[in-house]
C-alpha cells in the first residue's frame, strides 16, 4: 500500500512517499480504508525532532493520529458489524497511509449529513474545542480571546464562544486569517504580527482585559495574552507552535485571581474523547459550528501540508487525501 514516512528528524523533505505492508487487525483492533487524514502542527513538530523524549517517536515511522475511511476488516473480539462502514478514528501513529489500524473502543461513525471530510477535519479539534468552552463556563457578555483564531481549533473557539454569547476577540496573522475569524463571529480582530497590538485587545474589552483567553500559540504571544486576561478571569494555554506554552507568572496569576490551565484541558481517556466526538460531529450535522477545511494536499504531497502549516500560510484544517 502506498504510504508516507518520516525518515528521519528534519524539515517536510524528511516525508517520502513510498510502499508499506497492509496492516493487519489484531484482537480489539479493525483495519480502516482511508480516505482522508488529519494534520496536526504537532506532527510537523515531531517530524523536526522536537518533543522526542516526550513523544518517544524515531525515524523511520508512518505519522498521523486521526483518520476517516470505511472498515475493512475487524479483529478478534470486534463485531463484524463494523465493516464496510464509515467511520472517523484516532490511531496510534499510520494515518498518512492507505490502511491503518485503529482500536474499535475509539471508532466514531460518521452520522448521516456529514462528509467524512469534515468528520476528519473535527475529530482531534472538536473535543478539545467542546472541553476548552465547558471548562470556561463562557457566559453571555463575555469577553473572550482567542488568539490562533483562524486555526483549526481557534476556529471552533470562535464560533462556540460567539453562540455562547460572549464578544469574541480574535487574534490572527495577516488579512484573509483575520476576515475568516470575523466571517465566523469574532466581533473584534487583532493582527498579532503587528506591534502594540496587546493594547487593541485591551481597547476592544473596554480597557479591562479578556475574561476568557484561549491561547493556543504559546511563546510570546501567549504571554502577551495573560497579560491581557482581566482580573478573575481564565487563561487557558493549550497550544505550542511557537515551540513553547506561555511563560505564565504564577504569583501574577494569583495576584490578579487569574486560574490558569493548560494541556491537561484537551487530554482525554479514548471513551471521553469518543464522546466528545460524537457530540461535536452532532453539532456540525445540526449546523452549529462547521469545521475550516482550508487547504487539501494528495498523499504523496505531505512535505506540502507540512510546509504550508509551518510557514503559516494555512487557515483552519489541513487535510490528506488518499
Amino acid at each position: 500500500m502506498r504510504a508516507v514516512q518520516v525518515s528521519a528528524f528534519g524539515g517536510p523533505e524528511v516525508l517520502v512517499a513510498g510502499q508499506a505492508p497492509e496492516p493487519v487487525a489484531g484482537a480489539g483492533q479493525v483495519v480502516i480504508g482511508v480516505s482522508v487524514a488529519d494534520v496536526l502542527f504537532l506532527e510537523a513538530q515531531l517530524r523536526s525532532g522536537w518533543g522526542a523524549e516526550y513523544f518517544g517517536m524515531s525515524p523511520p515511522y508512518v505519522p498521523g493520529g486521526g483518520v476517516g475511511g470505511r472498515v475493512l476488516s475487524v479483529g478478534e473480539g470486534v463485531d463484524p458489524g463494523w465493516i464496510g462502514r464509515q467511520v472517523v478514528s484516532m490511531t496510534d501513529g499510520g494515518g498518512y497511509a492507505e490502511q491503518a489500524v485503529a482500536s474499535a473502543e475509539r471508532l466514531v461513525p460518521v452520522p448521516d449529513g456529514l462528509g467524512v471530510r469534515e468528520a476528519a477535519a473535527l475529530l482531534q479539534i472538536g473535543p478539545a474545542a467542546l472541553s476548552l468552552i465547558e471548562g470556561a463556563g463562557v457566559r453571555p457578555g463575555e469577553r473572550v480571546l482567542v488568539t490562533a483564531a483562524a486555526g483549526g481549533l481557534g476556529s471552533l473557539l470562535v464560533q462556540l464562544a460567539h453562540a455562547a454569547g460572549a464578544h469574541v476577540v480574535a487574534a490572527a496573522r495577516g488579512g484573509r486569517k483575520l476576515d475568516l475569524a470575523r466571517e465566523l463571529g469574532a466581533g473584534t480582530v487583532v493582527d498579532y504580527s503587528e506591534p502594540g497590538w496587546p493594547e487593541r485587545v485591551r481597547e476592544a474589552t473596554g480597557g479591562g482585559g479578556a475574561d476568557v483567553v484561549f491561547d493556543g500559540v504559546g511563546g510570546r504571544i501567549g504571554q502577551a495574552a495573560f497579560e491581557v486576561t482581566a482580573r478573575d478571569g481564565r487563561f487557558f494555554a493549550y497550544g505550542v507552535p511557537s515551540g513553547e506554552f506561555a511563560q505564565v507568572d504564577s504569583a501574577e496569576a494569583e495576584r490578579r485571581g487569574v486560574s490558569v490551565r493548560g494541556i491537561e484541558q484537551v487530554q482525554f481517556a479514548p471513551e471521553d474523547a469518543r464522546r466528545l466526538a460524537e457530540r461535536v460531529l452532532s453539532e456540525a450535522v445540526a449546523g452549529r459550528i462547521r469545521p475550516v477545511i482550508g487547504q487539501t494536499f494528495p498523499l504523496e504531497r505531505a512535505a506540502d501540508a507540512h510546509a504550508a502549516i509551518e510557514a503559516r500560510d494555512a487557515v483552519g484544517k489541513t487535510l490528506l487525501l488518499i
